[in-house]
C-alpha cells in the first residue's frame, strides 16, 4: 500500500476518496517591494480554512498539494493547523522557486550540497517543525531555458527526488521552459512520471503539452481561473486538446492561489473554481465522470507516489538526457 506524506502523518493512497487540488498555496509570502499583496499570512488562515472546509463538505476535497517552498515564506507549522481544522489532507513542499526569489543559500553552494540539504530536509523534516515534506516543489525558472542558478536548483531537486523517493512539481514561469526543466531532471535521474510541468495552462502550445505528456511527464493545468494571465476558454481548449490526443493520465489541475486577494471572502475566484466553474465546463464539453475523477483525484496521487519504494541511499548516476529540439 502506497502512502502519502501529509502534515500531519502519513496516509494511504487509498483513503483519498474526494478530488485533489494538485498545485495550491495556504501560507506564503512572496512580498517584494512591488507587490506587497502577494501573501497568505497568518492574518489569512481563517479564511483558507473556511475555504477548505466548504470544498470538503460540498465537493468532497480530499487533498492539497501546497507547493511552497524555501524562500516562498513557507510555513509548516500553519499547514499543519490548516490541515487539522479544514479537515481536509495537505502535502508540504521543499525545493527553490525562480531565482528571482533564490534566498541566499542558492549562491552559497554548489549542487552536492543543495542535495544534501534537501534530503536532509525531506529525512528530518522542516525546522522544528516535525514536519516532512512529500513532494519536492515549485522548482521554478524563468525563460526557455533555466539560469545557471536554476539549473543547480533543479538537478539538486532531480537528485533530491531520486534520493528520498518524492517526486517534483515546477514552476515554468508563463509556461515557458518546461522541456528544458524535463531534460534537467531526468539527467538527474528522475523518471518522468515523477515530474510535474507547471503553468502549461498559461502557454498555448499543444503540440508542447503534448511532447510533454508522450514523454512521460504530468502536464499541469493549474492556474484555473487566473483570467488575468489566461482565460479559462483558452485552458479549456487547451485541455480538451491534450485530452483528445489520449493523455488524460497526464494532466493536473488546480488554481495557484497565490495573493490573499484570490480568496473568496476578498472577491477573488477562490480554490472552489476548479469545482464551481471550469469542470461544469468540462463536463458540458463531454468529458465523463470517470475522466473527471482521473483528474482530478487518480492523476495526482499517482504523482505524489510514482517514487513510492524507490528511494535511494545515495542518488542515481545522471542517466542520459533526452534528446530534444528546442
Amino acid at each position: 500500500m502506497h502512502h502519502l506524506r501529509t502534515v500531519t502523518g502519513p496516509l494511504a493512497a487509498e483513503a483519498v476518496t474526494g478530488p485533489a487540488l494538485a498545485h495550491e498555496h495556504l501560507a506564503l509570502d512572496l512580498t517584494r517591494d512591488t507587490d506587497p499583496a502577494a501573501a497568505l499570512t497568518t492574518r489569512h488562515t481563517t479564511a483558507v480554512v473556511d475555504e477548505l472546509r466548504a470544498l470538503r463538505a460540498e465537493f468532497g476535497l480530499g487533498l492539497v498539494i501546497e507547493l511552497t517552498c524555501r524562500g516562498m515564506g513557507r510555513d509548516a507549522a500553519a499547514l499543519a493547523r490548516i490541515s487539522r481544522h479544514a479537515g481536509v489532507a495537505v502535502v508540504a513542499a521543499t525545493g527553490w522557486y525562480y531565482e528571482r526569489f533564490h534566498p541566499a543559500e542558492v549562491a552559497g553552494h554548489d549542487v552536492g550540497a543543495l542535495t544534501a540539504l534537501l534530503t536532509e530536509e525531506v529525512t528530518s523534516g522542516i525546522g522544528a517543525t516535525g514536519v516532512r515534506p512529500g513532494v519536492i516543489g515549485e522548482v521554478g525558472s524563468h525563460g526557455d531555458r533555466p539560469s545557471a542558478a536554476e539549473t543547480r536548483t533543479l538537478t539538486a531537486a532531480g537528485r533530491a527526488a531520486v534520493a528520498t523517493g518524492l517526486s517534483v512539481a515546477t514552476h515554468a514561469q508563463l509556461g515557458r521552459g518546461g522541456l528544458a526543466q524535463l531534460d534537467l531532471l531526468t539527467a538527474a535521474g528522475l523518471s518522468p512520471e515523477r515530474i510535474s510541468i507547471g503553468h502549461q495552462d498559461l502557454l498555448d502550445d499543444p503540440a508542447g503539452h503534448r511532447r510533454l505528456a508522450a514523454e512521460g511527464a504530468y502536464v499541469a493545468f493549474d492556474t484555473v481561473g487566473k483570467e488575468g494571465y489566461q482565460s479559462d476558454t483558452t485552458r479549456l481548449r487547451l485541455l480538451l486538446e491534450l485530452l483528445d490526443a489520449g493523455h488524460a493520465d497526464r494532466a493536473l489541475l488546480s488554481c495557484d492561489i497565490s495573493r490573499h486577494g484570490y480568496l473568496a471572502g476578498e472577491g477573488g475566484q477562490g480554490y472552489g473554481h476548479l469545482f464551481r466553474s471550469f469542470l461544469p465546463r468540462l463536463r458540458a464539453a463531454g468529458v465523463d465522470e470517470d475522466t473527471v475523477d482521473l483528474l482530478t483525484r487518480r492523476n495526482p496521487v499517482r504523482f505524489l507516489t510514482a517514487g513510492a519504494g524507490t528511494a535511494r541511499t545515495t542518488a542515481a548516476p545522471p542517466r542520459a538526457a533526452y534528446q530534444k529540439e528546442h
